[in-house]
């Protein structure tokens, strides 16, 4: 291993550490005493808090603090990286506390006037697509700060432009096409349900019921779906509908292709057919057959309600 590679692999091995003896670098890396020692150094030179306790037991020490010692990126981990940070662009909100424009700033300081002309080129030839939503998740950051210490809160959720009280507790923040979702534990009902977190109004934290370790919620999340109000579908689709279906799909969907079918394999819980309707009808006519029938037919009640409708419109 090269001296460059060797250092940026120990600042990543240091970083977590309180302190460490030259033996450790000694033996992780397989190098000599002096090297050992010298490439310390060089780590101090370039700004990694270390220092040394001398005496019978000497060892070296680093300090805690909130800036990231320096890490050494090749340019294409930078352009990864670089365009990886773009996407956040997406997300009206995010729980981050960060400006997608003032990091991106940041970034580029640390970037010679070469590597930046090549980034905005790449820039004005390279897009990742996205699909951007307006929605504003006020309580994001609380949510994420709540499901990491494992607290019960009360929200006050808008559903369906009524207002609803719940007791839960936080279990998984997604994102799915521009959207954040949480999943939690409601108190009340014993079961796990997924909020959208822009339609969260309030949020506080409550002792009602005693909060869960996470193990605890993992088991509950796992055992949710095989509850007797599950019911499984199965949905073959066109060759021309393979490409919706990785455009959009959610966790509770699965695409097997074999013996030159493609069907959709998925779930969804007693209240949330509507959603599978309405993701449904994206298909249109790629759909090849439907089962359960019951599924079939709550899809073409819903065409028939959207036909009256559109009959029913002013010309």
């Amino acid at each position: 291993m090269r001296k460059a590679e060797r250092l940026n692999d120990m600042m990543l091995f240091l970083n977590d550490k309180n302190s460490f003896q030259l033996s450790d670098i000694m033996a992780k890396y397989g190098v000599s005493r002096s090297t050992a020692i010298r490439d310390i150094q060089s780590l101090e030179e370039i700004g990694m808090p270390i220092y040394s306790e001398r005496g019978r037991n000497g060892h070296y020490r680093v300090l805690r603090n909130r800036l990231l010692s320096p890490i050494v990126f090749n340019i294409d981990e930078v352009f990864a990286l670089y365009f990886s940070m773009l996407t956040l662009k997406a997300y009206e909100t995010t729980p981050f506390h960060l400006s997608v424009e003032k990091l991106k700033t940041k970034f580029e300081r640390c970037l010679s006037a070469e590597k930046i002309e090549m980034l905005r080129k790449t820039e004005e030839v390279f897009s990742l697509g996205y699909i951007k939503h307006n929605n504003q998740c006020e309580f994001l950051d609380i949510i994420l700060q709540f499901t990491m210490e494992e607290k019960v809160c009360q929200i006050n959720y808008d559903k369906n432009g009524t207002e609803k009280t719940y007791i839960v507790q936080f279990y998984n923040i997604s994102s799915a096409y521009g959207q954040w979702y949480v999943t939690s534990y409601n108190f009340e009902t014993k079961r796990m349900q997924v909020f959208r977190c822009d339609k969260i109004l309030a949020l506080k934290e409550n002792d009602t019921f005693e909060a869960k370790k996470m193990e605890e919620l993992k088991r509950v999340a796992d055992s949710f779906n095989k509850k007797a109000d599950v019911t499984t579908f199965e949905v073959e689709i066109a060759s021309n509908g393979v490409d919706l279906f990785f455009k959009e799909n959610y966790p509770s969907m699965k695409l097997r292709q074999q013996q030159g079918k493609n069907v959709i394999h998925g779930f969804y819980h007693k209240g949330e057919e509507q959603f599978i309707i309405n993701y449904l009808l994206g298909y249109g006519e790629k759909i090849i057959a439907i089962q359960p029938d019951s599924l079939r037919d709550m899809l073409l009640n819903e065409l028939d309600t959207i036909k009256k409708h559109m009959q029913n419109l002013s010309s």
